[in-house]
């Protein structure tokens, strides 16, 4: 094993860090008159850095990425850069995430399990029980914040999903923020999913844009890895001793799969066999790796999840180019996350970092639909059946571009869980939560190339981190007696890959979806399927399956060989539920979605809102203008030259809403969809000089997503009328904002482009005023569940 040279004990070795901040060192000499007398001595000031040992600490995660994706655990996705790291480090075939995105997240980020740190699910779901309140409590200190305190810069570029929804506004708090929560640098989206090409950034809690344009080459991936190599570069240029903390979350391969096409066309045909054959391709392939015994059973395909052969034939080429875009996806992230490593090793520090690369906070999604979608909006307000094989046929090649918001099949979810049963969301089964993971660091990792199959849980990491740092776990931050870390130290395996198994209990809970893992042993039972809308059972209906420790795969159900055995862990699991606040059992929809009947605050009340030029808030922070008659109103200023540019926009290029002006003529365009946009224009420009601007949208009413018609307004007087045909019911977009003054994202018209649209005068205010014709009771609750799990 490399060992780096012993380095001499410092001051920082002896200080006491159970409290922290680490409290000041209050001097007790001499205390003399005059500076220059020569008895004047006080201790010189040394910056905060930690243990002598330290190693800087980089975790990777990748998102809504299977066990068998990746090719260095036998995937189809060819990611060389992962399987170089894995050469040099060691590959872990046990480890285990929530099943969902939030959670997984706040529990890698804790060292807790997700219910006692408020995430039982998606922020979007929270609500005022402890362990689904979305909020992290205050005894409960990140990881981050621990480090930091400990004298460690902290970086985090990426996703951020752990912020309780009523605060992701520009007026904060800002407390669960990464920047609130120990990150002293944050650059990325705070939210489920971005678009990779029109991403909503922020700079610490700053709305900022993208620095380029899809068109001249930029992805979200790319953009990411830059800031983050600059971070790197420059803490080590500048604190050279000063150990880092970098959490680089891309959010990629969530959907949208978005991915320039020179990197999918490199798997053109290459899945056109169907995913049953790449399901069977890909066991064998793991069988070689390692990373599954060669006893191993391949699960079988559920009744619920269509044979390849049973798909429609004029399907089959879009399914197939479903998946060739996740896989170049895929292989683009490989890419970016290889360019960070790289500027590791051009620093000179790769053996003295520790490396964690997490591939997937869960299973593959299983959130696109049988058939698979070209704008995954269309499925999660409720209306796939816009979206005919006619239709995803003639949009075939827009795929993966800026003009596409796609998801895949849920097939190929399943096949890139291989060999386990289920997917992302059901936590019930090892396809949902096993994902590969990779440790390296030269320092401290024996062996190379080499396997390790204890069982571990993304909780372990945490407290792995500060057994390798040499941090104790604090008993007190920022004034607060902390509960202590619920994971294991992983360390034991670092040097030994026959050490003992020390995390021996783990639960598992996600909507319903629940298991039990003792010594080998799992228990669990299946409550819901991601992509079906139907009502769960009662809980006690739930049918539980038990399977052996020698069943790597949990292929063989054996419950009714040891039915004591089941009641047993069945018990078990209730105990650890009760201990880490994961009952009440929720898996209710609606009104988990609905604050009011949730207990969460919500940020936007009553029947009118005013906004101002410049701000961009998200789809929450905004009045609900769908379903029902509404108007919008702008009090502008009007250039000599004219009016154009965008006064107000909601949504973007798959869906949504602008008012703007075009050559001085007003404009209203609805995005259906992307499908269709209807356009109602003045009938004569907008004069120079101040004026009052008016939409009034007059619902048609008699149910959901139905049209209505504009009329357009110039100080109260009359300019121009025409028709909305049909109108999106719950949700424009998962990620889009919405804007005063320009639109940010993409480009909601196509009458203007993705850059140069603001607005070219003055916008004192826009007020939005919603009529009375609301039809929000019509919609179905599990329509409402869709929506807000399309942001995990």
């Amino acid at each position: 094993m490399a060992t780096k040279p012993a380095a001499a004990p410092s001051a920082f070795d002896t200080l006491s860090r159970a409290i922290l901040p680490i409290p000041d060192a209050a001097y007790v000499g001499l205390t003399t008159y005059d500076a220059k007398d020569p008895n004047t001595s006080y201790p010189p000031i040394k910056a905060l850095r930690p243990p002598t040992k330290a190693p800087n600490v980089l975790i990777l995660l990748v998102d809504d990425a299977g066990f068998g994706s990746s090719s260095v655990f036998g995937g189809p996705c060819h990611t060389p850069n992962f399987e170089k790291l894995a050469a040099g480090g060691i590959k872990y075939t046990r480890f285990h995430t929530t099943a969902l995105c939030s959670p997984t997240r706040q529990a890698l980020l804790t060292g807790r399990n997700h219910h006692s740190v408020g995430m039982g699910a998606i922020t979007e779901m929270g609500t005022s029980a402890p362990g689904n309140s979305g909020v992290r409590p205050k005894n409960k200190a990140p990881l981050a914040e621990i480090l930091k305190l400990n004298g460690f810069s902290t970086a985090q570029f990426g996703k951020c999903h752990e912020v309780a929804l009523w605060e992701v506004t520009p007026v904060g708090p800002f407390t669960q923020w990464p920047t609130g929560s120990g990150f002293e640098h944050f650059y990325g989206f705070v939210g489920g999913e971005a678009n990779q090409y029109y991403p909503g950034l922020y700079e610490g809690t700053k709305a900022v844009e993208p620095d380029k344009s899809p068109e001249e080459g930029y992805t979200l991936n790319n953009d990411l890895a830059n800031r983050a190599i600059t971070w790197m570069r420059q803490q080590k240029a500048l604190m050279a001793d000063k150990p880092f903390f970098v959490y680089y979350a891309p959010g990629a391969t969530h959907a949208p799969h978005h991915v320039p096409a020179e990197w999918s066309d490199k798997y053109k045909g290459k899945f056109d066999a169907g995913w049953d054959v790449l399901r069977e391709e890909t066991f064998e392939r793991q069988k070689k790796l390692g990373v599954i015994p060669a006893d191993a059973q391949l699960t079988a395909r559920h009744e619920e999840i269509p044979a390849w052969d049973d798909m429609d034939e004029a399907l089959k080429p879009v399914l197939a180019r479903q998946m060739e875009i996740y896989a170049g996806f895929m292989e683009q992230t490989d890419h970016e996350i290889g360019r960070v490593l790289d500027a590791v090793r051009d620093l000179g520090i790769m053996d003295d970092t520790l490396i964690y690369l997490i591939i997937g906070d869960n299973g593959a999604s299983a959130e696109g639909t049988i058939n698979g979608c070209f704008n995954e909006m269309t499925t999660l307000n409720g209306m796939p059946g816009i979206e005919t094989v006619d239709f995803l046929a003639s949009r075939i090649d827009d795929f993966g571009t800026p003009k596409a918001y796609n998801h895949y099949a849920v097939g190929w979810a399943h096949a890139l869980c291989t060999p386990y049963q289920w997917t992302k969301q059901i936590a019930s089964h090892w396809g949902g939560t096993r994902n590969g993971l990779v440790v390296h660091w030269p320092n401290g990792v024996e062996g190379k190339g080499e396997l390790r199959h204890q069982f571990h849980h993304v909780i372990d990491i945490a407290k792995t981190v500060l057994e390798v740092c040499h941090l104790p776990e604090p008993a007190i931050v920022n004034s607060i007696a902390q509960a202590p870390f619920e994971g294991v130290t992983m360390l034991p395996t670092f040097t030994d890959p026959k050490a003992d198994e020390n995390h021996r209990v783990q639960y598992f809970e996600m909507m319903g979806n629940r298991g039990l893992y003792l010594d080998g042993w799992t228990a669990c039972t299946r409550h819901r399927t991601p992509w079906k809308a139907d009502a769960p059972p009662p809980f006690d209906d739930d049918v539980w399956e038990l399977y052996a420790p020698d069943d790597w795969t949990q292929a063989h159900n054996i419950v009714d060989q040891d039915p004591k055995r089941l009641a047993d862990l069945q018990r078990l699991w209730l105990i650890e539920a009760t201990k880490y606040n994961v009952v009440p059992l929720d898996d209710r929809g609606f009104e988990r979605v609905n604050p009011d009947i949730a207990g969460r605050p919500q940020v936007i009340t009553g029947n009118s809102q005013l906004l101002f030029q410049g701000m961009r808030v998200t789809e929450a922070c905004v009045l609900t203008l769908k379903n029902k008659s509404y108007t919008v109103t702008a009090q502008v200023t009007v250039p000599e030259a004219g009016a154009e540019g965008v006064i107000i926009t909601q949504g973007g290029e798959y869906g949504g809403w602008t008012l703007y002006c075009l050559q001085g003529t007003l404009k209203y365009c609805y995005n259906f969809f992307g499908i269709e946009h209807y356009i109602i224009a003045s009938d004569t420009p907008v004069p120079a000089g101040e004026h009052q601007l008016r939409m009034a949208f007059k619902y048609d009413g008699g149910g959901l997503a139905k049209g209505g018609d504009v009329t357009l307004f110039c100080d109260g007087r009359q300019i121009g009328q025409g028709r909305v045909e049909q109108t999106q019911p719950m949700g424009y977009s998962a990620d889009e904002a919405c804007d005063v003054g320009g639109d940010t994202g993409s480009p909601a018209s196509p009458e203007y482009g993705n850059t140069g649209n603001r607005f070219s005068g003055e916008i004192a205010w826009v007020q939005l005023d919603i009529g009375d014709d609301n039809h929000d009771h019509l919609i179905k609750p599990e329509d409402r569940l869709k929506l807000a799990m399309a942001r995990q």
